[in-house]
Protein backbone atom coordinates (compact mmCIF):
# COMPACT_ATOMS: atom_id res chain seq x y z
CA UNK A 1 0.00 0.00 0.00
CA UNK A 2 0.84 3.20 -0.68
CA UNK A 3 -0.20 6.49 1.22
CA UNK A 4 1.19 10.22 0.29
CA UNK A 5 1.08 12.94 2.38
CA UNK A 6 0.62 16.44 0.59
CA UNK A 7 2.33 18.19 2.96
CA UNK A 8 4.30 21.91 3.62
CA UNK A 9 7.44 21.90 5.51
CA UNK A 10 6.59 24.90 7.83
CA UNK A 11 3.04 23.40 8.54
CA UNK A 12 2.73 22.61 12.29
CA UNK A 13 -0.15 20.33 11.56
CA UNK A 14 1.86 18.40 9.23
CA UNK A 15 4.21 17.77 11.81
CA UNK A 16 1.15 16.52 14.02
CA UNK A 17 -0.48 14.74 11.29
CA UNK A 18 2.77 12.28 10.74
CA UNK A 19 2.91 11.69 14.33
CA UNK A 20 -0.73 10.67 14.23
CA UNK A 21 0.03 8.59 11.11
CA UNK A 22 2.95 6.82 13.05
CA UNK A 23 0.73 6.38 15.43
CA UNK A 24 -2.10 4.42 13.20
CA UNK A 25 0.51 2.17 10.91
CA UNK A 26 2.23 0.75 14.83
CA UNK A 27 -1.60 -0.68 15.04
CA UNK A 28 -0.90 -2.58 11.67
CA UNK A 29 2.36 -3.67 11.91
CA UNK A 30 2.44 -6.52 9.22
CA UNK A 31 0.99 -4.01 6.22
CA UNK A 32 3.56 -3.11 3.18
CA UNK A 33 3.40 0.58 3.25
CA UNK A 34 5.47 3.25 1.65
CA UNK A 35 4.98 6.27 2.49
CA UNK A 36 5.66 9.20 0.08
CA UNK A 37 6.10 12.84 0.60
CA UNK A 38 4.32 15.25 -1.63
CA UNK A 39 5.30 18.90 -2.04
CA UNK A 40 3.14 21.78 -1.12
CA UNK A 41 3.49 25.71 -0.11
CA UNK A 42 1.07 27.08 2.06
CA UNK A 43 2.70 30.45 1.03
CA UNK A 44 4.08 30.55 -2.73
CA UNK A 45 4.31 33.91 -3.09
CA UNK A 46 7.16 34.27 0.01
CA UNK A 47 10.40 36.24 -1.05
CA UNK A 48 13.40 34.19 -1.59
CA UNK A 49 15.16 35.28 1.66
CA UNK A 50 11.69 34.44 3.53
CA UNK A 51 9.69 36.97 5.94
CA UNK A 52 10.25 37.97 9.47
CA UNK A 53 8.25 35.44 10.82
CA UNK A 54 6.70 38.09 13.94
CA UNK A 55 5.90 40.73 11.55
CA UNK A 56 4.26 38.32 8.88
CA UNK A 57 2.20 36.39 11.74
CA UNK A 58 1.13 40.16 13.22
CA UNK A 59 0.00 41.13 9.64
CA UNK A 60 -2.23 37.89 8.99
CA UNK A 61 -3.75 37.57 11.75
CA UNK A 62 -4.02 41.33 13.08
CA UNK A 63 -2.84 41.49 16.37
CA UNK A 64 -0.76 39.45 18.75
CA UNK A 65 -3.33 38.06 20.98
CA UNK A 66 -5.05 36.68 18.00
CA UNK A 67 -1.76 35.17 16.87
CA UNK A 68 -0.86 33.98 20.23
CA UNK A 69 -4.47 31.21 20.17
CA UNK A 70 -3.39 30.37 16.95
CA UNK A 71 -0.01 29.12 18.78
CA UNK A 72 -1.52 27.77 22.22
CA UNK A 73 -3.83 25.80 20.07
CA UNK A 74 -1.04 24.11 17.97
CA UNK A 75 1.24 24.00 20.65
CA UNK A 76 -1.42 21.45 22.63
CA UNK A 77 -1.82 19.39 19.66
CA UNK A 78 2.08 19.32 19.18
CA UNK A 79 2.13 17.99 23.41
CA UNK A 80 -0.47 15.61 22.73
CA UNK A 81 1.85 13.80 20.43
CA UNK A 82 5.34 14.22 22.54
CA UNK A 83 6.51 17.50 20.28
CA UNK A 84 7.50 20.15 22.04
CA UNK A 85 7.40 23.18 19.43
CA UNK A 86 9.47 25.91 20.21
CA UNK A 87 7.26 28.17 17.95
CA UNK A 88 8.59 31.38 19.80
CA UNK A 89 12.29 30.62 18.66
CA UNK A 90 11.45 30.99 14.93
CA UNK A 91 12.37 34.06 13.28
CA UNK A 92 11.75 33.69 9.73
CA UNK A 93 9.18 32.28 7.82
CA UNK A 94 11.03 30.71 4.88
CA UNK A 95 10.34 29.60 1.31
CA UNK A 96 9.62 26.39 1.03
CA UNK A 97 10.58 25.12 -2.49
CA UNK A 98 14.68 24.43 -1.55
CA UNK A 99 13.12 22.02 1.57
CA UNK A 100 10.74 19.87 -1.05
CA UNK A 101 13.09 19.59 -3.94
CA UNK A 102 15.27 18.28 -1.13
CA UNK A 103 12.33 16.11 0.06
CA UNK A 104 12.59 14.79 -3.88
CA UNK A 105 16.54 14.07 -3.80
CA UNK A 106 15.77 12.29 -0.52
CA UNK A 107 12.71 9.67 -1.98
CA UNK A 108 15.21 9.14 -4.52
CA UNK A 109 17.65 7.96 -2.16
CA UNK A 110 15.39 6.23 0.44
CA UNK A 111 15.83 7.94 3.33
CA UNK A 112 12.75 10.63 2.49
CA UNK A 113 11.00 9.77 6.11
CA UNK A 114 14.68 10.96 8.07
CA UNK A 115 14.47 14.33 5.84
CA UNK A 116 11.32 15.33 6.37
CA UNK A 117 11.62 14.16 10.06
CA UNK A 118 14.61 16.31 9.98
CA UNK A 119 13.15 19.32 8.72
CA UNK A 120 10.03 19.18 10.75
CA UNK A 121 12.23 19.33 13.45
CA UNK A 122 15.00 21.79 12.43
CA UNK A 123 11.85 24.55 12.37
CA UNK A 124 9.81 23.33 14.52
CA UNK A 125 11.61 22.73 17.53
CA UNK A 126 15.51 24.30 16.68
CA UNK A 127 13.31 27.19 15.52
CA UNK A 128 16.28 26.77 12.67
CA UNK A 129 15.91 28.52 9.14
CA UNK A 130 14.70 25.55 6.77
CA UNK A 131 15.06 28.58 3.75
CA UNK A 132 18.48 28.17 4.46
CA UNK A 133 20.79 26.47 2.40
CA UNK A 134 23.33 25.45 4.83
CA UNK A 135 20.58 24.38 7.53
CA UNK A 136 19.43 21.92 4.39
CA UNK A 137 22.70 20.38 3.56
CA UNK A 138 22.58 19.92 7.76
CA UNK A 139 19.22 17.86 7.20
CA UNK A 140 20.21 16.15 4.17
CA UNK A 141 23.96 14.74 5.98
CA UNK A 142 22.42 13.67 9.20
CA UNK A 143 19.80 11.32 7.27
CA UNK A 144 22.57 9.82 5.13
CA UNK A 145 22.95 12.10 2.24
CA UNK A 146 25.99 13.94 0.60
CA UNK A 147 26.74 17.15 1.44
CA UNK A 148 28.58 17.81 -1.79
CA UNK A 149 25.75 16.75 -4.20
CA UNK A 150 23.29 18.46 -1.90
CA UNK A 151 24.98 21.31 -1.84
CA UNK A 152 25.74 21.31 -5.81
CA UNK A 153 22.13 20.65 -6.26
CA UNK A 154 20.81 23.40 -4.29
CA UNK A 155 22.98 26.22 -6.19
CA UNK A 156 20.92 25.39 -9.21
CA UNK A 157 17.69 24.92 -10.29
CA UNK A 158 17.48 21.14 -10.53
CA UNK A 159 14.00 19.51 -10.52
CA UNK A 160 12.77 23.08 -9.33
CA UNK A 161 9.97 22.81 -12.18
CA UNK A 162 9.31 19.39 -11.79
CA UNK A 163 8.24 20.37 -7.61
CA UNK A 164 5.96 22.98 -9.08
CA UNK A 165 4.36 20.94 -11.61
CA UNK A 166 3.74 17.93 -9.12
CA UNK A 167 2.25 20.93 -5.96
CA UNK A 168 0.02 21.67 -9.18
CA UNK A 169 -1.28 18.27 -9.62
CA UNK A 170 -2.08 18.39 -5.96
CA UNK A 171 -3.95 22.00 -6.45
CA UNK A 172 -5.90 20.62 -9.48
CA UNK A 173 -6.81 17.90 -7.86
CA UNK A 174 -8.66 20.43 -5.25
CA UNK A 175 -6.17 20.26 -2.48
CA UNK A 176 -6.49 24.14 -0.72
CA UNK A 177 -4.66 23.10 2.89
CA UNK A 178 -2.27 20.44 4.20
CA UNK A 179 -1.61 18.07 5.25
CA UNK A 180 -3.76 15.83 2.80
CA UNK A 181 -3.33 12.10 2.75
CA UNK A 182 -4.23 10.11 -0.17
CA UNK A 183 -4.32 6.23 0.85
CA UNK A 184 -3.84 3.78 -1.87
CA UNK A 185 -4.49 6.17 -4.44
CA UNK A 186 -8.29 6.08 -3.27
CA UNK A 187 -9.07 7.79 -0.14
CA UNK A 188 -8.34 11.28 0.77
CA UNK A 189 -8.29 12.68 4.35
CA UNK A 190 -7.65 16.16 4.73
CA UNK A 191 -5.91 17.73 7.83
CA UNK A 192 -4.15 16.01 10.75
CA UNK A 193 -6.38 13.25 11.02
CA UNK A 194 -6.70 11.63 14.53
CA UNK A 195 -4.84 8.18 14.15
CA UNK A 196 -8.49 6.01 15.02
CA UNK A 197 -9.49 7.99 11.23
CA UNK A 198 -6.28 7.20 9.30
CA UNK A 199 -6.39 3.34 10.35
CA UNK A 200 -9.99 3.26 9.50
CA UNK A 201 -8.95 4.79 5.87
CA UNK A 202 -6.52 2.37 5.65
CA UNK A 203 -8.87 -0.84 6.82
CA UNK A 204 -10.79 0.35 4.15
CA UNK A 205 -8.62 0.55 1.55
CA UNK A 206 -7.28 -2.97 1.99
CA UNK A 207 -10.91 -3.73 2.12
CA UNK A 208 -11.14 -2.50 -1.09
CA UNK A 209 -8.45 -3.99 -2.78
CA UNK A 210 -9.23 -7.81 -1.02
CA UNK A 211 -12.85 -7.60 -2.83
CA UNK A 212 -11.15 -6.20 -6.04
CA UNK A 213 -9.16 -9.52 -6.42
Amino acid sequence: MQIDVISDSICPWCFIGKRRLEKALAERPDLDVEIVWRPFQLNPETPAEGYDRKEYLEAKFGDKEQAKGVYKMVRAAAEEEGLDFALETQKRLPNTIDSHRLNHWAHTAGVQDAVVEGLFRKYFIEGEDIGDPEVLISVAEDAGMEADVVRKLLEGDADRDLVLKEEAVARNMGVTGVPCFIVDKKLALVGAQEPDMLLRAIDHALAQADAAE
